[in-house]
């Protein structure tokens, strides 16, 4: 469902101007900066209105969490929540979430949340599902070795085929349920999360954690003067 334009958008942005970072590319490798160096680094991809975030942010303030926003008029709601809860150790960006190499460094996130991102439920749009492998590589190279994607959604068939992709990507899985309130509300919830949960539906989660993995070896180029031969080493 398409959001409804918040009225005033750009004035309330300005107010908020503090917790938004125009430019992420400007902070890769630094982010820490922006608030301790001795912080962990946590990105939520999606945040939406911002409930998770900055609940989260309130709760463990000593850690950094940067929330990626494509949605202005949902961002601009995260924003406002950070202020008003005066929280110190969040900031927003509005970028693709393809896009993460660009904006961190290597080893520089510790961990990645993705709250029901959008299923894409046919297999022609599988690609751009935010477990796909090409994306779980992706926060590879952001990820520490022994980092960690919290993911949690309401949609059973993205959940189980995301259970497929973790360990194609070098993930190993951990926490895997089903139902993760089957006993009582566990963590933080989203907006989202709370309206579905309280209408029955269950809630999936899982966490996968980034296992160390060889860089592939580099081909030596050839040596000066060396000819090759047409279609050597084919079958």
């Amino acid at each position: 469902m398409r959001m409804r334009k918040k009225p005033n958008l750009i004035p309330r942005m300005e107010r908020c101007a503090d917790y938004q970072i125009k430019d992420p590319r400007d902070w890769r490798g630094r982010w820490r900066e922006l608030f301790d160096p001795q912080a962990a680094l946590r990105l939520e991809l999606g945040c939406g209105k911002g409930r998770f975030t900055c609940e989260t942010a309130a709760a463990e303030p000593e850690v950094l969490f940067v929330a990626v926003e494509r949605v202005p008029d949902a961002m601009v709601i995260a924003m406002e929540r950070a202020k008003a809860m005066g929280l110190r150790n969040v900031r927003f960006i509005d970028a693709d979430v393809a896009d993460l190499r660009d904006y961190f460094a290597p080893d520089e996130v510790e961990r990645i949340y993705i709250n029901f991102c959008d299923p894409w439920p046919t297999n022609r749009h599988a690609k751009r599902r935010l477990t796909h492998p090409d994306f779980l590589e992706r926060y590879r190279d952001v990820l520490r070795d022994g980092g960690e994607i919290h993911f949690k959604t309401d949609n059973r068939g993205l959940f189980e085929w995301s259970l497929f992709q973790f360990p194609k990507a070098g993930y190993e899985l951990r926490e895997v349920t089903r139902d993760l309130h089957a006993g009582g509300i566990q963590g933080i919830m989203t907006d989202y999360e709370e309206k579905f949960h309280n209408l029955g539906t269950p809630i999936n989660r899982c966490v996968g954690v980034k296992l160390h993995r060889e860089p592939l070896p580099v081909p030596e180029a050839p040596a000066e003067g060396a000819e090759e031969t047409p279609g050597a080493g084919r079958d």
